[in-house]
C-alpha cells in the first residue's frame, strides 16, 4: 500500500518510521519545511516538498497514491481532506477540531474512498475504548473519559511541558467542548467543570477541554444520562492557563499566545499518557461500574527514543490505517472511531503500545 503522509513533524515523523518498518508500506513524506524533510530523507524515508496549503498542489502530489495520512495542524484538515478527494484517495487524521471533523463528514458522502479523521489518542483511541465499554451494559448512566499527556517530572509553575501540538493544545483549551447532560446533548465551556482525584497515589485536576470526544456525543446520543471528556493535568495548571486566556486575553490573540508558549515552555520527551476512565450502568438487574485504566510511558520504539505520545498518537493512527488495509474496517465513506472493534485495536500489531507491549511491526499477511 502506497501512503503519503502529509506533514513531517513529530508525529508525522513517528508514522512514517512505523509504517516503514512493517514493510508492508511504501511511505513518503510530504512537507513544505525543507529541514524537516532533510531528517527523514537522512533516514531513508522518501520525501517530496509540497505546499500543504496549496490544494491543487496537493492533488497533483498524490497522484498514484493509495492513502494520504494528515498529520498537518488542525487548520489545514479541510483543505488537505479536499485535495484528497479530489485526488481519490483515501483520507486519515489526527485533527480534534470539531469544525474540521463536520467538514470532513460532509466531503465523505457519497464518497467511493474512506473518510477517518479523528485517527490519534483523543480523539480516537479513547472513543474506541468508552464505547467498547458502554456497549456492555443494558442501560448506560454515566461515562467519564479523562486523559492526560503529562511531563514525568514536571519543574515549572505550570507543571506542564510541551508533549505536542502548541496549535491543537491552545484550540482544545478555547473552543466549546461536547457533552452529554440529563441525556441531551450540550455546549461546555472550556477550562470548566473543574474536579480532583489520585491515581497511582498521584493528585491530578481535570477540566473540560475541546474535541477529545470525537462523534460519540452522537453515537450514544438517546443512550446514556450523561457523558463528557476531560484533559488531565497536575493540579494547578488550568488556573494558570484560565490568567492567560480570560485575564490577559491572550484567547483573542493566539498567535501571542503560542509565542510565549514556546519560548517559556520546554518539550520533553520523558513523559507519560494517561488514561482513565468509567463507565456506570445497570447490567443483568445490577449497577455496575466499570473503569479502564492505561499508563503509557516513553521508550525506544523502532529503534527510536519516542515520547510516550509519540508512541499513543502515531500508534493510533497506524493501527486503524492497519485494521483499514486488512479489510476489517469499512471501506468507503465516512468512519467513526466507535467503528473499530476494541479487541481488534489491541490485538493489532502497532494498537499493542496500549497493553504496554514491545512493538513488532514485522509484516503480516493481508487478510482477503
Amino acid at each position: 500500500m502506497k501512503v503519503a503522509i502529509a506533514g513531517a513533524g513529530l508525529i508525522g515523523h513517528t508514522i512514517a518510521h512505523m509504517l516503514r518498518e512493517t514493510g508492508d508500506y511504501e511511505v513518503t513524506a510530504l512537507d513544505r519545511d525543507g529541514s524537516a524533510l532533510d531528517k527523514l530523507a537522512a533516514q531513508g524515508i522518501p520525501v517530496e516538498r509540497v505546499d500543504s496549503a496549496d490544494a491543487a498542489a496537493m492533488r497533483r502530489a498524490l497522484a498514484g497514491y493509495d492513502v494520504l495520512v494528515n498529520a498537518l495542524p488542525y487548520y489545514l484538515a479541510v483543505s488537505v481532506a479536499s485535495a484528497a478527494k479530489h485526488a481519490g484517495v483515501h483520507y486519515f487524521d489526527l485533527t480534534e477540531d470539531v469544525r474540521a471533523t463536520h467538514a470532513i463528514r460532509a466531503l465523505a458522502d457519497g464518497a467511493d474512498r474512506v473518510f477517518m479523521p479523528q485517527c490519534g489518542l483523543a480523539p480516537g483511541f479513547i472513543g474506541i475504548a468508552a464505547h467498547a465499554l458502554a456497549s456492555r451494559f443494558t442501560e448506560i448512566r454515566d461515562v467519564k473519559m479523562r486523559v492526560g499527556a503529562l511531563p514525568q517530572f514536571p519543574t515549572n509553575a505550570f507543571k506542564y511541558n510541551l508533549t505536542w501540538s502548541v496549535d491543537g493544545l491552545i484550540n482544545e483549551y478555547c473552543q466549546p467542548c461536547e457533552a452529554i447532560r440529563d441525556s441531551r446533548v450540550q455546549s461546555l465551556q472550556p477550562l470548566e467543570g473543574l474536579e480532583h482525584f489520585s491515581l497511582d497515589g498521584v493528585e491530578y485536576e481535570a477540566f473540560n477541554t475541546s474535541g477529545g470526544l470525537g462523534t460519540l456525543c452522537e453515537t450514544l446520543a438517546g443512550r446514556v444520562e450523561s457523558l463528557d471528556y476531560k484533559s488531565v493535568r497536575y493540579p494547578g495548571h488550568r488556573a494558570l492557563m484560565q490568567f492567560l486566556l480570560e485575564d490577559l486575553r491572550l484567547a483573542t490573540d493566539r498567535e501571542t499566545l503560542k509565542s510565549i508558549l514556546r519560548r517559556a515552555v520546554p518539550a520533553t520527551g520523558q513523559d507519560v499518557v494517561l488514561i482513565f476512565m468509567t463507565v456506570t450502568g445497570m447490567r443483568d438487574g445490577q449497577l455496575i461500574q466499570e473503569v479502564f485504566t492505561r499508563k503509557i510511558f516513553a521508550k525506544t520504539v523502532c529503534g527510536m527514543p519516542m515520547s510516550a505520545i509519540q508512541i499513543t498518537t502515531a500508534g493510533a493512527m497506524c493501527a486503524v490505517l492497519d485494521l483499514f488495509r486488512e479489510r476489517v474496517l469499512p471501506q468507503k465513506g465516512f468512519v467513526r472511531q466507535e467503528q473499530v472493534s476494541l479487541d481488534a485495536f489491541l490485538a493489532n500489531r502497532f494498537g499493542q503500545v496500549y497493553e504496554g507491549s514491545t512493538l513488532d511491526v514485522r509484516a503480516s499477511a493481508l487478510v482477503a
